[in-house]
């Protein structure tokens, strides 16, 4: 039954869907594997977008989506927002400039927009990406302690470079004992040298992790997470609060990666839930409305690593004699603090200041929604997740803890759920996790659930 239910999902997914068949071959011939960053693909070839507007996006061919991808988060107003829209055009009338490639009265008004929602974060750094900010959060961790280890969870994405392209998704088998997983890397081209360098942690094993990290304190200069792996699988309050006791206690600092989390859990991220100060945040997607962007913040002493003096500018040649720029730690970047995608960003936590406990409560609203529909159907499930990210995982188990026990789920039958659902209208990447904005509300909820119920009907 659900080979047959596969197929027909399938040969309508190709019914609906030729121009973008017909563009991703196309394609094929301009970028390797016809696309341009690699999360973009999936089989048989993704759906290629025309248009966004609001909570929807429409294809090449002209079918109509309710968008929950939301670029992987990053959208948390929609598709075009008016206040992100007119902001970028004021913007750039006022100041008669997209870039100054120097300072300007946005970095600061942006700095102490974030300070206010995130209080850990004594002094900020801007850069062009989440990635870029936790390659920057790990240097500083390294300039700080003096020390050249980090750890990582199992389970946990930091960004695609050699450092942490780790057991990101590594399979149960190659994975190593739980209690102490095998530092696997997950991408040709890394140089073995970093599964020496970085240390691989059990998610949510508090006696585990502090044994392994007690072992190693002489070495590690910070432990980096996301504080929800994934940004649906919650860290359990005693683990993230044991966390925090052992770190302090062996002079690690801790790095939450709230790339994912941050204004989406709360305007305050994970770590206002918790209750726990970081010694270093990092933020991207949400603040910057749709634009790249990225932040490191922390704690003072920390980011004074980064703090310029005369003598150290790498690039002045006229200081080479005297340069002291190896006693200072380089970060720079002419696109840092993008004034256009400041403001952009401003515009965005302005209305999330006023809409948040929408995004919350239209978030519930449809994770009971989908739970109640599986319940209805007879299918073992878990709207897994806290604010407004939430994923879809069928399983039986009562509580997911982490990357390999999700593993444990069934996850053909949710891809298959999630190609019924592109031939409803309802998008998100197959087996990706739910996002949602201020601009869905009621209508798009029921739609949603409308469409879940057709799907679950013809799966079960």
């Amino acid at each position: 039954m659900l080979n047959q239910t596969k197929n027909n999902a399938l040969s309508e997914f190709l019914r609906k869907t030729p121009q973008s068949k017909e563009f991703s071959t196309e394609a094929k011939q301009v970028m390797p594997g016809g696309v341009t960053a690699n999360i973009k693909a999936f089989d048989p070839y993704p759906i290629i977008m025309d248009q966004g507007a609001g909570a929807y996006l429409y294809d090449i061919d002209g079918n109509k989506y309710i968008d929950y991808l939301l670029s992987y988060g990053a959208l948390m107003l929609g598709h075009g927002p008016p206040a992100v829209v007119n902001a970028i055009q004021s913007q750039v009338e006022d100041d008669g400039t997209f870039l100054f490639g120097t300072p300007h009265r946005l970095e600061t008004e942006m700095g102490k927009k974030i300070r206010q929602h995130y209080p850990s974060m004594e002094r900020i750094r801007y850069t062009n990406s989440g990635t870029e900010a936790t390659l920057l959060a790990i240097r500083m961790a390294h300039a700080y302690t003096g020390k050249h280890k980090i750890a990582k969870f199992e389970g946990h994405y930091h960004g695609g470079y050699d450092q942490v392209l780790l057991s990101v998704n590594p399979s149960v088998d190659n994975a190593g004992p739980v209690d102490e997983p095998t530092s696997v890397i997950e991408s040709k081209g890394v140089d073995p040298y970093h599964q020496e360098h970085t240390i691989v942690l059990p998610f949510n094993n508090l006696d585990a992790t502090a044994e392994i990290l007690r072992k190693k304190k002489d070495d590690i200069a910070a432990v980096i997470l996301e504080p929800i792996q994934s940004g649906f699988i919650p860290a359990d309050h005693f683990f993230m609060e044991g966390l925090r006791t052992i770190t302090e206690e062996l002079g690690i600092l801790l790095i939450f990666d709230e790339v994912k989390t941050g204004f989406r859990i709360g305007l305050g991220g994970a770590q206002a839930v918790y209750g726990i100060s970081p010694d270093l945040t990092t933020l991207g997607k949400v603040i910057g409305g749709g634009f790249p962007v990225g932040i490191v913040g922390g704690k003072q002493d920390v980011l004074m690593t980064s703090a310029p003096n005369s003598n150290s500018d790498v690039f002045d040649s006229s200081q080479s004699k005297t340069s002291q720029a190896k006693d200072v730690l380089f970060h720079s970047g002419t696109y840092n603090g993008h004034p256009t995608i400041l403001a952009a960003g401003l515009a965005t936590i302005n209305v999330l200041e006023q809409e948040i406990d929408h995004v919350l409560t239209t978030t519930r609203q449809l994770k009971k929604g989908i739970s109640e529909l599986f319940a209805k159907h007879g299918i073992s499930m878990q709207t897994i997740g806290l604010g407004s990210i939430f994923n879809v995982v069928i399983t039986d188990k009562e509580k997911i803890w982490n990357h390999r026990e999700l593993q444990q789920a069934n996850f053909s039958m949710r891809k298959q759920l999630d190609f019924l659902l592109l031939n409803e209208g309802i998008y998100t990447k197959p087996l990706n996790r739910y996002s949602l904005a201020t601009v869905h509300g009621d209508k798009e909820v029921q739609d949603t659930l409308a469409a879940y119920d057709k799907a679950l009907s013809k799966l079960t």
